[in-house]
Parts: C-alpha cells; sequence; structure tokens
C-alpha cells in the first residue's frame, strides 16, 4: 500500500469506528463499524472519489449507486467524472412509478455498479441481474470496503469484473498500525 493509500485507509479506519455505542445507544465493548460516517465527511468523501475514479473502466457510459450509502457516493464521483448517474432502488416503488432505477436511462448502456461497503455481495447481484434484464451492459463493480473475500467469487459467477479500494483485512491493519 502507498502512503497515500495508507493514510487514507487509516482515515478510513478511524472515521468507521469512530462510535461507542451501537444503534440502540448501548455502550459496547469495542468500535462499532458505520459505514454511513463515511458518506458525512465531505473530505473523506471527496478522496474516496478522487480515487474510485481512477477505477471507473474506460468506456463507462453510465454509474449507478445503489441505495443507501451507493447514493452519495455515485453523485460524487458523478460530480467528479461527469460521468451521469443512476440511482438503484433496493425494490421497485410501486406506489410512485414500479421503476428500479432512477436518474439517468441505462438501457443499453455499460454501466458500473458504485458501492460504499460489500458485505456479502448479494443485493448487488439482483442489482445488476434486474438492470440486464432491463436492456443495460453490466460487467464492473467498484467499492470502497470489500467486507468479506467471498463476494469476489460470487462477482466473478456473473461474469462481472470487481474492483475495492480496500479490504477490511487491510483498513484494520492500517488502523491499528499507528
Amino acid at each position: 500500500m502507498n502512503r497515500i493509500s495508507l493514510s487514507m485507509a487509516r482515515d478510513i479506519y478511524a472515521r468507521i469506528t469512530d462510535i461507542s455505542k451501537n444503534p440502540v445507544g448501548e455502550v459496547t465493548d469495542g468500535p462499532q463499524f458505520d459505514k454511513y460516517l463515511l458518506m458525512s465527511n465531505p473530505r473523506l468523501l471527496g478522496s474516496i472519489s478522487a480515487e474510485l475514479a481512477t477505477r471507473i473502466p474506460v468506456g463507462t457510459e453510465v454509474l449507478a449507486g445503489i441505495e443507501l450509502g451507493g447514493i452519495p457516493l455515485v453523485t460524487v464521483l458523478s460530480m467528479e467524472t461527469n460521468i451521469p448517474a443512476a440511482f438503484i432502488r433496493k425494490q421497485a416503488n410501486d406506489a410512485l412509478n414500479c421503476k428500479l432505477t432512477e436518474g439517468t436511462n441505462t438501457i443499453g448502456k455499460r454501466v458500473c455498479i458504485v458501492h460504499d461497503v460489500v458485505v456479502t455481495g448479494s443485493h448487488i447481484v439482483r442489482s445488476v441481474n434486474a438492470l440486464r434484464e432491463g436492456g443495460a451492459i453490466v460487467r464492473d463493480v467498484i467499492c470502497i470496503i470489500d467486507s468479506i473475500p467471498e463476494a469476489r467469487a460470487k462477482f466473478e459467477a456473473e461474469g462481472l469484473r470487481y474492483n475495492a479500494l480496500f479490504t477490511m483485512e487491510q483498513l484494520v491493519l492500517a488502523g491499528e498500525s499507528e
């Protein structure tokens, strides 16, 4: 890991573990992981976006972020790269228009999925399959944190290339090495 990456890894680790209570307010024994703290820090989000921009495959026509964590990330990344953004719902909104995707049209376009933290990868695979059924060309997934190595095999089985800025192990090692 180069010096810039190490510095970013330390910043991310410090940010996502910077709470001493769990979501219901109970004190815990150790730091808790909160991925939404990444999206609330403009400086860190800007740095992450600049680094992720280097991972977007040439020829990408649309960046697609999955709610909730992928939405602020894809918005900033779209601004950084001038590549239009689409926003993927976890499920189609029947009350409004039954659409799974909002924003830029993805039909016939080369779409790169943008996500914050990949846990199992299952939701991303469902979203990719829905986009493909709707006519999008989806071959790539980029994210900030790969929290489990098994997700890569799941993506590869779906014909997806996968690029994460950091694994959770790298973040922990960087954060604890300070």
